[in-house]
């Protein structure tokens, strides 16, 4: 059977989605397909003539160099990606099939836009890096940098912003604000602040144009949509107008955003559990078994530094006599109190916990002669002397303090724990109201020995 030949039409490569490019020995192009114009934004009268590196993005200019070398020495390359600068300045993603011919003395190769498909396998492995990153992450710090890093993989983020909102407190803040340009933080910037709150109260994307900033800047930022409302935002800025933000932009971003607020709500649900297993749900105190880890380690540390620390069992007096005739309400209010009192009294590196009842425990690190920790005992003494406002009842009580101290109380936690325990039933034998030292402590003080001064 005879098979009809058919002769395509002259314009055939122009009818091709894909652009055909012939490029000369020098690096220039001599030939563009009408294809080229929806790949490249450039008419292709526009690109003859010029070297084909200056639409390359500069990030890839040295490998395409590369890559060109390899084509002109006789291997072809049938699926080569690079990223083109468009006329009007997006960046696209391009699959080259190339090679050189020896006897024209140019390379033919032919360009296919595949700036979706890089989208879509950025967007599934940023997916991927969200859901391991709220998995690894140790505290929410720790997933905001990662957060961080995937979304500057993605687009412009060199400023980057978390904002979270408290709904019972009716608080803004911002837990991690990065503005490589800007040396202020992000929560003392009015228009940081202005904009993140307008994002979480309308639960709108908010696209902020240089234009309409008034300066060389573009900001935006997308609601975090959790499971019961709007736990916070995020947002990045750019300071370059050249590079403003688009609606590829705010696409991505409200994607990255959605695993973004999962992975948060995830992991305060983790960190709660864990704070709340960890700590008197009364007082907020840590309980008795995260005192013990950090004496532990307070006691590790001390040894290799060779220093001293103090611990300082307390217990009220006369808390049941409150409990009895005021109820358990009031009770309550007392310990609460009475914790917020004896965080007072101590520095950050010190360590106060709720042990059982009207129980507390004080680590005081770092603690070098005996007068020390007995100066602030009689600081906490005095503090829980004065009488407490509780509901309208004006209560008083005070504290019976033991006070031991390491190593020549105890060499390990149990022990030193016993030694205080036992001062402070000895000073609650003697009336109350007093600190007492653990026995073997009257020459601490003194290297040679004697009574303390």
């Amino acid at each position: 059977m005879k098979t009809n030949s058919y002769v395509p039409p002259s314009n055939v490569m122009d009818l091709l989605l894909d652009a055909v490019c012939v490029v000369d020995m020098l690096g220039s192009f001599v030939f563009v397909s009408a294809a080229g114009e929806q790949i490249f934004g450039y008419p292709p009268a526009e690109m003859i003539g010029k070297p084909v590196i200056d639409f390359v993005f500069h990030e890839d200019r040295e490998r395409t160099l590369q890559a060109i070398g390899e084509i002109v020495d006789g291997h072809p390359f049938p699926h080569f990606e690079n990223r083109y600068v468009r006329k009007d300045g997006q960046v696209v993603h391009l699959m080259w099939s190339a090679r050189w011919s020896e006897t024209d003395q140019v390379r033919v190769a032919v360009a296919r836009d595949v700036s979706e498909l890089k989208r879509a396998e950025s967007w599934q492995a940023a997916l991927y890096a969200l859901s391991e990153a709220a998995h690894a992450a140790e505290d929410l710090l720790a997933l905001f940098q990662r957060i961080h890093q995937i979304i500057a993989g993605l687009l412009p983020a060199a400023s980057f912003f978390v904002a979270l909102y408290d709904a019972e407190r009716d608080e803004l803040s911002f837990p991690y604000p990065v503005d490589e340009q800007d040396p202020v933080p992000a929560s003392q910037q009015p228009a940081s602040v202005a904009l993140s709150a307008e994002v979480i109260r309308s639960g709108q994307v908010l696209l902020v144009s240089p234009d309409m900033a008034g300066k060389p800047l573009s900001w935006l930022g997308v609601p975090l949509a959790a499971k019961n409302g709007i736990i916070g935002s995020i947002a990045v800025q750019g300071h370059h107008a050249s590079e403003p933000y688009g609606p590829k932009d705010v696409e991505l971003l409200q994607f990255v955003s959605t695993q973004v607020a999962t992975a948060i709500e995830r992991k305060q649900m983790e960190l709660s559990l864990q704070h709340s297993a960890r700590h008197d749900p009364l007082t907020d105190l840590p309980n008795r078994a995260l005192f013990h880890d950090r004496l532990q380690a307070a006691l590790l540390l001390a040894d290799r530094n060779e220093t001293r620390l103090a611990l300082l069992y307390l217990d009220l007096d006369r808390f049941k006599e409150v409990n009895d005739t005021l109820g358990h309400p009031v009770g309550d209010l007392l310990l609460q109190e009475t914790a917020c009192r004896l965080r007072q009294c101590v520095r950050d590196s010190d360590t106060v916990g709720r042990v059982g009842g009207d129980e507390f425990l004080v680590l005081l690190n770092g603690i070098p002669l005996q007068k020390h920790a007995v100066s602030i005992a009689e600081k906490i003494r005095a503090a829980l002397d004065e009488p407490f406002d509780l509901a309208g009842h004006l209560v008083h009580v005070s504290p019976s303090i033991g006070i031991a101290l390491y190593p020549e109380h105890g060499d390990d936690y149990r022990q030193l724990i016993h030694s205080a325990d036992a001062a402070m039933y000895a000073a609650k034998k003697r009336g109350g109201n007093r600190s007492g030292m653990s026995p073997g402590a009257d020459a601490l003080d003194k290297p040679g020995g004697g009574n303390p001064a």
